[in-house]
C-alpha cells in the first residue's frame, strides 16, 4: 500500500512558506496469481547439486494472465497536477515494481511556495536502495528537508540549525523578499546553490554514519561498562540498530530542484540512477524533433572518470585493487551512495560496533572486502548538473525522466525519450519498434557518460512492439522496459516470483515531471491526484 504524507510539518513553514504537496511512496509486498497449468514457461536457474556445486537447471513456473500484470504494473501509480498561480501547469507521475521483495527503492516529491505565492522549489527524488531497505526509506523522508535547509541557510546567510524554525522559514522567504540588489539574495546563483546541495547529501551521510556511533558514546558516559562487559551490548537497542541498519545498508540518490522563479533546474546525481530530458525542437516542416538531453553521469566503477577520481584518491599500491571487474574493491558497483558504511568506517571502528550492536542478534556484520586498506572508499558527494528553463516557451525543454537503473538496464535515453514524447502526443496502442522514431523523431543534444559501458542491456529493444496503453507516464516506461506489446516477453518476466526475479530484472522507480505554460487564469493552487 502507497505511503503518503507530507514531511514538513505545518509549525515549521506557518509562516513564509508553504508546502502545496509532498508525498512519499513505497512499494510494499508482491503478490503473485497463478494460472492454469498449461499456461507455463522454462527458466534458467541456479540450484546447488548434491555435491555443493552450482548448476543450471530449467525450472517450469506458470505465466500470469495479462490482467494480473495490468493490475501490478498500475497498483504503485500516482500521477498529480498543480496549476500553479504564475501560470504554469505543473504534471508528474511515478509508479515502482518491485523485484526485490520488499522493494529497496523509494522516492518522494515536495513543492514550497513563496509567500506571495508567485514561485516555487519544486523537488522530486528517486532513490535505489541496496543491501536492504533502510537507507532508501530514510533518504525519502528526510533529503529534501536537508536540502531545504542547505538552501535556507544560503539565502539568509545564517548558520541556522535545523531546529531552528524562524531561520528555516525566513532563510527561505528571503528569496523572494528582498529585491535582486541585496547581497544576501545575490549568493543565489547556480555555483552557490549547486555548492548548496553537495553539502547537504554530504552532511547527511556523515550524521548518517555517525548515528550509531553517537548512541555508542552515550551508553559509554552513562556508564553501562563493567570490568567483565568493557563493551557495552546495545544489540536490544532499537534506536541504535535503526541507525546501524540505516548505515550499513546503502541507496544511491537521485534529486531534481526546478527553482521556478529563476528558471533554474539542478539535479543532483549520488549513484547509478539517471536523469534524463526531453527538449522540443521545431523543425522546418513544422513537424519538430526531440533532443535527448541526458542530465546525470552514472557513478560506477565502470565510469572512466569514476576510476580516475577513485585511484587518485587512494595510494598508488592500490590501483589495482580500487576498482576490479566494474566494481569497487570488486564489490560494490555505483561508486558513490548514501551508506555503505563496509566501504567507509575503518576497520576496527566496523568491528567494534559489529560486536556492540551485531552480534548479539545473531546478525554479525559482513566484513568488507580484503583489499579494504584505506577507506572511505565510497562518498555521496553528488555530482550537479544545470540547466537553463524557459517555463513559457514550448521550443524548450519540455521534460524530465528521473529513473533508478533498473530501468536504464533495458532502455536507452533514446528510446525513453521517444516514449515519452509518443505518450504526450497522444499515440495509443501498439506501435513497431521500428516505426515508431519516424513517428517521434529524435536527435541526441547529449549523450552524457554511461557508466554501464560494458554491460548487456538484459533485452533486446530493436524488435518488438511498444505499448501505449497507460495513462500514467511512469507505468507507461515500466510497461515498455519489460516487454511493452509483446505480451508473451512481458507475462513472462512478470511471472518470475520474487527470489527469482532479481536475477533477470531489477526494481524500478520512474518519475516523469512535464509542464504547460498560458494558465494564467488559473491563479487558485489546484491539485487533482490519481492512482493509475
Amino acid at each position: 500500500m502507497a505511503l503518503t504524507k507530507p514531511f514538513i510539518s505545518t509549525g515549521m513553514l506557518r509562516r513564509a512558506w508553504k508546502p502545496i504537496a509532498a508525498s512519499i511512496v513505497i512499494a510494499g509486498p508482491v503478490y503473485y496469481f497463478y494460472t492454469s497449468r498449461n499456461q507455463t514457461f522454462e527458466l534458467p536457474v541456479r540450484v546447488k547439486a548434491s555435491d555443493g556445486k552450482k548448476e543450471i537447471v530449467k525450472k517450469t513456473l506458470p505465466l500470469l494472465p495479462m490482467k494480473s500484470i495490468d493490475s501490478r504494473l498500475r497498483e504503485n501509480g500516482i500521477a498529480e497536477t498543480h496549476d500553479r498561480p504564475y501560470g504554469v501547469a505543473w504534471h508528474h507521475t511515478t509508479s515502482s515494481l518491485a523485484s526485490n521483495d520488499p522493494i529497496e527503492d523509494a522516492h518522494s516529491h515536495q513543492i514550497i511556495q513563496s509567500d506571495d505565492g508567485k514561485s516555487d522549489l519544486l523537488f522530486f527524488t528517486v532513490f535505489d536502495g541496496h543491501s536492504g531497505r533502510n537507507t532508501s526509506q530514510l533518504l525519502s523522508r528526510t533529503l529534501i528537508n536537508a536540502v531545504a535547509l542547505q538552501l535556507s541557510q544560503l539565502a539568509a546567510n545564517t548558520t541556522a540549525s535545523l531546529s531552528s524554525t524562524k531561520s528555516f522559514t525566513d532563510g527561505l522567504w528571503a528569496l523572494w523578499s528582498k529585491s535582486p540588489s541585496n547581497s544576501t539574495l545575490a549568493s543565489w546563483d547556480v555555483p552557490n546553490i549547486s555548492s548548496a546541495i553537495e553539502n547537504a547529501f554530504v552532511e547527511f551521510d556523515r550524521v548518517l554514519l555517525d548515528a550509531p556511533i553517537s548512541i555508542l558514546k552515550q551508553a559509554i558516559q552513562e556508564g553501562k561498562l563493567s570490568a567483565q562487559n568493557p563493551v557495552p551490548d546495545l544489540s536490544n537497542n532499537a534506536n541504535g540498530i535503526q541507525t546501524m541498519q540505516a548505515a550499513i545498508s546503502g541507496s544511491c540518490a537521485l534529486m531534481a530542484l526546478f527553482d521556478t522563479a529563476q528558471q533554474d533546474l539542478y539535479i543532483a546525481c549520488t549513484g547509478d540512477s539517471r536523469a534524463v530530458a526531453g527538449v522540443w525542437k521545431p523543425t522546418e516542416d513544422g513537424k519538430g524533433t526531440w533532443e535527448v538531453d541526458v542530465l546525470s553521469e552514472d557513478q560506477t566503477a565502470r565510469n572512466p572518470k569514476e576510476v580516475e577520481r577513485l585511484r587518485s584518491e587512494h595510494p598508488s599500491d592500490e590501483a589495482d585493487n580500487v576498482v576490479m571487474n566494474g566494481r569497487v574493491l570488486g564489490g560494490l558497483e555505483p561508486s558513490r551512495a548514501f551508506g555503505d558504511a563496509r566501504y567507509k568506517w575503518p576497520m576496527p571502528m566496523q568491528e567494534l560496533l559489529n560486536q556492540v550492536y551485531m552480534v548479539g542478534n545473531g546478525t554479525p556484520l559482513r566484513k568488507p572486502p580484503k583489499t579494504f586498506k584505506t577507506p572511505p572508499y565510497v562518498t555521496a558527494r553528488p555530482v550537479v548538473t544545470h540547466r537553463k528553463l524557459a517555463l513559457g516557451d514550448p521550443s524548450s525543454l519540455r521534460f524530465v525522466v528521473l529513473a533508478t537503473d533498473g530501468l536504464w538496464d533495458v532502455l536507452t535515453p533514446e528510446e525513453v525519450v521517444t516514449l515519452v514524447g509518443g505518450h504526450l502526443a497522444g499515440l495509443k496502442g501498439t506501435i513497431s519498434k521500428s516505426t515508431l522514431p519516424s513517428l517521434v523523431p529524435t536527435s541526441i543534444a547529449n549523450a552524457g557518460v554511461d557508466g554501464k559501458a560494458g554491460k548487456q542491456l538484459t533485452r533486446s529493444t530493436k524488435q518488438g512492439l511498444w505499448a501505449f496503453v497507460d495513462d500514467n507516464l511512469s507505468t507507461h516506461l515500466i510497461r515498455n522496459a519489460l516487454g511493452g506489446g509483446d505480451e508473451n516477453e512481458l507475462r513472462k518476466i512478470m511471472s518470475i516470483p520474487a527470489g527469482m526475479s532479481r536475477s533477470y530484472r531489477d526494481d524500478i522507480t520512474v518519475t516523469v515531471v512535464w509542464w504547460e505554460a498560458g494558465k494564467e487564469a488559473q491563479v487558485d493552487s489546484i491539485t487533482a491526484k490519481s492512482k493509475l
